[in-house]
């Protein structure tokens, strides 16, 4: 080794030593952990171990695409998921404009800051929230909105139509404020000079957003979608899990395929077709991460933002 390489070492030492905790916790937490893909093709016995299971190939893949189940979870996946890309943007993109127009930033901070709250809350508290909404017996919705309405109680757990709009309506709400911060930051960036010359050109405030606003955030509303799309195959699964409380009457409208592993595994005690299920949402979702991840390099720099 060289004197320049040994200085080199020397240099960067501390940053090394830095990096360590942050590495071996990706090593232990994200790559030994791929070791239990083989599992996927095993016929699992407890009493001889994963290495000394049979080898049975793609038979738990066969059993897995020859029921209705790969289709319902698949299409459920991708159909909520590209939905919530699609309202979560185009709602955050108009919060975060709102929030802009608020001049004084006390007010602005305490709103940014009530938006956000509902990102932080866990699943399991919004789930019973939920609940204490749709309740058959003693909901909100059943027991002082209906009744407005003249309409008589929904039994919310067992009707399956409905929650493709709750389950819409609980991500919005529980999302649409951290995006809505990320939006607002790149607005605020945004020279002041530019609404300063539409104003003096007659520029309303709508072509001011049209024009002005909304062009010069695109290459940052691009990537964050171009990252949702990468990560389209996996769901979240506290909203398909707990704010159905498992109801297995929804499962046909709210089981996605990070449900689907989870279930095989508890409730059927299939851990190959599930480790099957999650080594299939694992190759889709690589496939899409690569493929947003190019878009997003050639998008940059085709835009010159890198």
């Amino acid at each position: 080794m060289t004197s320049f390489s040994v200085r080199r070492w020397k240099k960067f030492a501390p940053l090394f030593l830095l990096m360590l905790p942050g590495l071996a916790y990706l090593i232990v937490n994200n790559y030994l952990p791929m070791f239990g893909i083989i599992i996927a093709f095993k016929d699992i016995s407890f009493s001889k171990g994963i290495l000394g299971s049979d080898w049975i190939g793609f038979k738990n893949f066969e059993y897995l695409f020859k029921t209705e189940d790969a289709y319902i979870i698949t299409r459920n996946t991708i159909l909520y998921n590209g939905f919530f890309i699609i309202v979560n943007t185009i709602g955050a993109l108009g919060l975060a404009i709102l929030l802009n127009e608020i001049r004084k930033k006390f007010f602005q901070r305490f709103y940014q800051s009530i938006i956000i709250l509902p990102h932080l809350i866990s699943m399991v508290i919004v789930s019973y929230l939920v609940f204490a909404m749709l309740s058959s017996d003693t909901g909100f919705v059943n027991k002082s909105i209906l009744p407005l309405f003249g309409a008589s109680d929904i039994s919310w757990y067992s009707s399956k139509q409905y929650w493709p709009y709750i389950l819409t309506i609980v991500n919005v709400w529980k999302g649409i404020g951290y995006l809505s911060v990320v939006y607002l930051a790149s607005i605020i960036s945004i020279d002041p000079e530019y609404y300063e010359a539409a104003t003096l050109d007659g520029a309303s405030k709508w072509n001011q957003i049209r024009t002005i606003t909304v062009p010069l955030i695109i290459p940052v509303i691009t990537m964050m979608t171009l990252l949702s799309i990468g990560r389209i195959f996996y769901s979240d699964f506290g909203l398909f899990y707990q704010v159905p409380m498992d109801s297995g009457i929804l499962s046909e409208t709210t089981n996605v395929i990070d449900t689907y592993v989870y279930r095989a595994l508890m409730n059927l005690g299939d851990i190959g077709m599930s480790s099957a299920a999650g080594v299939y949402q694992s190759i889709v979702g690589f496939v899409l991460v690569i493929i947003s991840n190019f878009a997003v390099r050639k998008f940059s720099k085709d835009n010159a933002l890198f």
